[in-house]
C-alpha cells in the first residue's frame, strides 16, 4: 500500500492575517498526473454529448452559484480580501457566464459552403481539441476560472482548473458546484498545488491540447518558454498598464469619480484597473481637486478592502516608496491604513508631477495607486498613453465625438471605453490586449469559440 504525503496550506484571512480560515490539501505530481489521464479518458464521452444538453448542465450550475451566493462571496472575501459586496457582484457576474455560454450550446457550430461540383456537400463544424488546462488568478476567483471553464466545456472539452493558491478555498468551493451540478466524473478536475510542481504538469502533459492562463507577465513567458514548443495552444492574459485621459470639454465630476473608481475599486487589484490618468492643463488643478473629492469617499476597510497577501501589501509599498525616490509628489495617501496586524490594508493613494521616466508611469502595481501626468492637449495624451509596453484597456473622458472616435482608432489597446472607466466586460463582449496584455485568441463572448476548437471542413460526394 502507497502512503500519499500532501502538503498541507492553511489560508489566512488578509483582514485578519492572524485569523485562519480554512486547510486545503495541495496535489503531488503523480497525483495531477493521474487527474490529467482521467479527464482524456472522460473526453472521449464528454465530446460525443449533446452540445445543448452540455449547456444545460451549464444553466444548472448558474443556478447553483446564485442559491449560493453568499457562501461563495463570504469565502472568496475572507480569502483574498474583496470586499463582501464586490464579491457578490463579481458572482452574480459568473452566474451572467454560464448563462450565457449555456446558449451557446444552442448556436451553430459549422456553416454550409457552396462546392464547385454540384454533386457535392461541403460545410465546416467546429470540433473540440480535448483536455484544457486552466491556470486561474486570485483577484477575479470565480469570474475569471468560469469565463475560461464554461466556454471549454461547452464546446465539448474535459477541463483541468489550477486555481491560484491563494484562492483555493473558494476553488474547492467552486469544484464542489460543479460536482453537484451534475457534470460527469473528471470532466471538470480541480487540482491545488503549486506552480512549480502541479502547475508544471499541466504544461508538460501530452494530454493537454491547451493552456489558458490568466496573470503575470513573468509567468506567462514562462508558460510560453515551457510549453510553447509542445504543439499545445495557449492563450495567455497578462498585465495592464491602463491609462485614462480627461479632455477639458469632458463632464469633469463624472470623469473624476469613474477614474478613482477605475483605479480603486477591488483595491486596485484589476488588470483593468486605471493606473494613470492624463488631464488637459486648462483644467489639471480642477481635476485634481475633484480626484482628491471623490478618493475621500473611500472607507478603507467599509468600501475598500485589503491587497491579498503580505508579500502584495509589501510590493506595493515598496512602489510607493520608488516613486517617492523618482520624484513623483505624493498628494493623496500612500501608507498601510492600519498596524499591518490589522489586515494588510493600504490608504488609497494618489501621484502628481509624474513623469514618463518613472516605474510608477510604465510597471504595473495592481494596488489602489494612481499616478496623474498633466499634458498641454489630446494630442500629447494619446501619444503617452500608448507608451506602454501593455495594451489592454483605455478611456477617454469627452464630449468631442471627433476626438472620441479618434481615441478609438489610434489606441493601442484591446479594449476601449469612452466616457467609462477602464475596467469592466460583459460576458458577451471579446475581452483581452494587445502587446504584452495578452497573447492568443480572445476571451469570452463567442470569440472563445476561436481557441476551445478547431475547423473541421467535410465534403461529401452525393454522386
Amino acid at each position: 500500500m502507497t502512503t500519499i504525503i500532501r502538503e498541507i496550506r492553511e489560508q489566512f484571512n488578509p483582514a485578519n492575517p492572524a485569523e485562519c480560515i480554512g486547510q486545503v490539501e495541495l496535489l503531488t505530481v503523480d497525483e495531477t498526473k493521474a487527474i490529467v489521464a482521467s479527464a482524456h479518458q472522460a473526453y472521449r464521452e464528454w465530446k460525443n454529448k449533446s452540445s445543448v444538453a452540455r449547456g444545460e448542465i451549464l444553466r444548472v450550475l448558474a443556478d447553483l452559484l446564485e442559491e449560493e451566493i453568499d457562501l461563495v462571496a463570504e469565502t472568496a472575501s475572507r480569502e483574498m480580501g474583496k470586499t463582501k459586496n464586490e464579491m457578490i457582484g463579481e458572482v452574480k457576474r459568473g452566474a451572467s457566464i454560464l448563462r450565457y455560454y449555456a446558449q451557446e450550446g444552442m448556436r451553430a457550430t459549422g456553416e454550409i459552403l457552396p462546392s464547385a461540383n454540384e454533386d457535392k456537400i461541403l460545410y465546416t463544424k467546429r470540433v473540440p481539441l480535448g483536455v484544457i488546462a486552466a491556470i486561474t488568478p486570485w483577484n477575479f476567483p470565480v469570474a475569471i476560472p468560469l469565463w475560461k471553464i464554461a466556454p471549454a466545456l461547452v464546446y465539448g472539452n474535459t477541463v483541468v482548473w489550477k486555481p491560484s493558491i491563494e484562492a483555493a478555498l473558494t476553488g474547492k468551493l467552486l469544484g464542489e458546484l460543479f460536482e453537484r451540478a451534475g457534470f460527469p466524473k473528471h470532466v471538470v478536475n480541480v487540482v491545488q498545488g503549486r506552480g512549480l510542481n502541479v502547475g508544471q504538469v499541466l504544461l508538460e502533459a501530452p494530454e493537454v491540447k491547451a493552456i489558458t492562463f490568466t496573470g503575470s507577465n513573468g509567468v506567462g513567458q514562462s508558460i510560453l518558454n515551457t510549453a510553447g514548443s509542445t504543439n499545445k495552444k495557449i492563450q495567455l492574459e497578462l498585465g495592464g498598464k491602463n491609462a485614462a485621459i480627461i479632455l477639458a470639454d469632458a463632464d469633469l465630476k463624472s470623469a473624476a469619480k469613474l477614474t478613482i473608481e477605475g483605479a480603486m475599486k477591488q483595491t486596485g487589484q484589476r488588470c483593468t484597473a486605471t493606473s494613470r490618468v492624463y488631464i488637459e492643463q486648462t483644467i489639471y488643478d480642477e481635476v485634481l481637486a475633484l480626484l482628491i473629492e471623490e478618493t475621500k469617499k473611500i472607507e478603507v476597510g467599509v468600501t475598500m478592502g485589503p491587497v491579498v497577501s503580505r508579500g502584495q501589501y509589501e510590493n506595493i509599498l515598496a512602489a510607493i516608496e520608488k516613486a517617492k525616490s523618482e520624484g513623483a509628489e505624493l498628494i493623496f495617501g500612500g501608507e498601510p491604513a492600519f498596524n499591518e496586524t490589522q489586515g494588510y490594508y493600504i490608504q488609497p493613494t494618489i501621484f502628481k508631477n509624474v513623469t514618463h521616466e518613472m516605474a510608477i508611469a510604465r510597471e504595473e502595481i495592481f494596488g489602489p495607486v494612481l499616478a496623474v501626468v498633466k499634458v498641454k492637449d489630446y494630442e500629447e495624451a494619446i501619444q503617452l498613453s500608448n507608451d506602454s509596453e501593455f495594451g489592454l484597456s483605455a478611456s477617454i473622458y469627452t464630449e468631442n465625438i471627433q476626438k472620441a472616435f479618434d481615441f478609438i482608432k489610434r489606441s493601442e489597446v484591446g479594449l476601449v471605453q469612452v466616457n467609462d472607466e477602464t475596467g469592466g466586460a460583459e460576458p458577451q463582449a471579446p475581452f483581452g490586449g494587445v502587446k504584452n496584455s495578452s497573447t492568443g485568441a480572445r476571451e469570452q463572448g463567442q470569440a472563445a469559440k476561436e481557441f476551445f476548437t478547431t475547423m473541421k471542413t467535410v465534403t461529401i460526394n452525393t454522386k
